[in-house]
């Protein structure tokens, strides 16, 4: 019985290896993470308040829509090159890892 569990875990642990990702796409990395300022929205680069994210500027090109056109929110990049996305209030709601080497 100990035999058949042991082989067991091992088949499972074979199968998810593939769920492991980079450290460079990992969000536990600096880079990444929202606890970092380059990525924060109290940064001014990337605030709602800043006039180039507004939702009110209809010129500003770093906008982020859905399907139906309406805005949701914008974008910006960091100077380490991660690409945030936030909503319209500011709120980090998903990045892109720096494509630098």
């Amino acid at each position: 019985m100990k035999r058949l569990l042991f082989i067991g875990t091992l088949l499972i642990s074979n199968l998810s290896h593939a769920q492991v990702t980079s450290w460079e796409n990992s969000p536990l990395n600096y880079n990444n993470s929202p606890l970092n300022y380059n990525n924060s929205s109290l940064n001014y680069n990337n605030s709602p308040y800043n006039y180039n994210n507004s939702q009110y500027n209809y010129n500003a090109n770093n906008g982020v829509y859905d399907n139906s056109g309406n805005r949701i929110g914008y974008e910006t990049q960091s100077p380490t090159g991660v690409t945030n996305v936030f909503d319209n209030n500011g709120n980090r709601i998903g990045y892109s890892p720096s494509k630098r080497q």
